[in-house]
């Protein structure tokens, strides 16, 4: 049978207050006594209720974190980072994988109101889920438009674009396209495509519809050297689709740097440690992670936000000349 906490107060031969506030570390109990407790709480292998807790102190200390997909090494990195910022603050994660489907997030966003998580950090790309009104709930957004009372955190990807762009162009690219993902979401990672526009006369950009599918995504490429066989640039919106270039053009006998340069976004450890050579426009994703976590706390600590509503950081260029 589980002990309770009546159990350890009559082993210790201390009332179930005095239990109850080593456990919480609440007011003064001399060395001897907590040395009592503690020893009643691992003869009986005893464990507090952390739901009953939770409800005494209307704090559960669990935030909700809605990715799209664990499958990509920004969003893997990004969700390491909020794990190990959140438990330096005493909060644990749960984590939630909607693979970009709407009504699998609209089912996570429904389970972790319902487990009374005291906030969620979402980074995913759907639109009109009710769950995300309640103006009750503390909610941080990663680069993507929740609604207008929601904060969104993210990097500077306007420069991102700018950036990459050109360094396309001062390596002598002379036909640069720009593979994006649909044009209608609503995202501002859509500041990379406008960035690409303004820098290139004759922009075409190429859409991803379906962002999580590799082979999809080098069906698109090749159609890109098919109908465009000058092409000797390519700014790509994320690392994966930019190795996917870099992989079709190995295909297709297209040396890379000679013949095609190729630029990506993101600059996550896992890509930077398998593909060296990749030229990238790096966000700070340690930083997101550590702006979304604190922003989201002082959120549930009801601390009036000083930032604005968006949150922007620096991007950098990492220049890897062999791409």
């Amino acid at each position: 049978m589980k002990a309770k906490l009546e159990d350890v107060a009559k082993l210790a031969g201390v009332s179930p207050t005095t239990v109850s506030r080593v456990l919480n570390n609440r007011g003064y109990i001399s060395e001897k006594t907590r040395q009592k407790v503690e020893s009643a709480i691992n003869e009986l292998n005893y464990y507090p209720n952390d739901i009953a807790r939770s409800l005494f102190k209307k704090r559960t200390n669990f935030i909700g974190l809605i990715l799209p997909t664990i499958n990509n090494p920004f969003f893997s990195e990004l969700a390491l980072y909020i794990e190990n910022v959140s438990a330096e603050h005493g909060f644990k994660i749960i984590l939630c994988n909607s693979l970009g489907q709407l009504e699998k997030e609209k089912s996570y966003a429904s389970m972790l109101i319902r487990h009374q998580v005291d906030g969620m950090i979402v980074c995913s790309y759907n639109r009109g889920i009710e769950a995300y009104k309640n103006p009750k709930l503390p909610i941080v957004a990663i680069d993507h438009y929740l609604s207008s009372g929601i904060p969104v955190v993210g990097s500077d990807n306007y420069e991102g674009g700018k950036l990459a762009v050109q360094h396309l162009i001062n390596q002598g690219c002379k036909s640069i396209i720009h593979i994006n993902g649909p044009a209608e979401l609503e995202t501002p990672a859509q500041q990379r495509r406008k960035a690409y526009e303004d820098l290139v006369k004759n922009s075409i950009t190429y859409e991803i519809t379906d962002l999580f599918n590799e082979e999809a995504t080098a069906v698109t490429i090749r159609r890109i050297f098919k109908e465009h066989p000058d092409t000797d640039g390519v700014f790509a919106s994320d690392d994966l689709m930019a190795a996917t270039c870099l992989k079709v053009a190995n295909e297709l006998n297209i040396s890379v740097p000679d013949q095609l340069k190729v630029v990506g976004y993101d600059g996550s450890q896992t890509v930077m440690s398998l593909l060296p050579q990749l030229t990238t426009i790096r966000q700070p994703i340690k930083d997101i992670a550590k702006t979304a976590v604190l922003n989201l706390i002082d959120q549930i600590n009801e601390v009036p936000m000083e930032d604005g509503m968006e949150i922007v950081l620096p991007v950098q260029l990492l220049n890897n000349v062999t791409a």
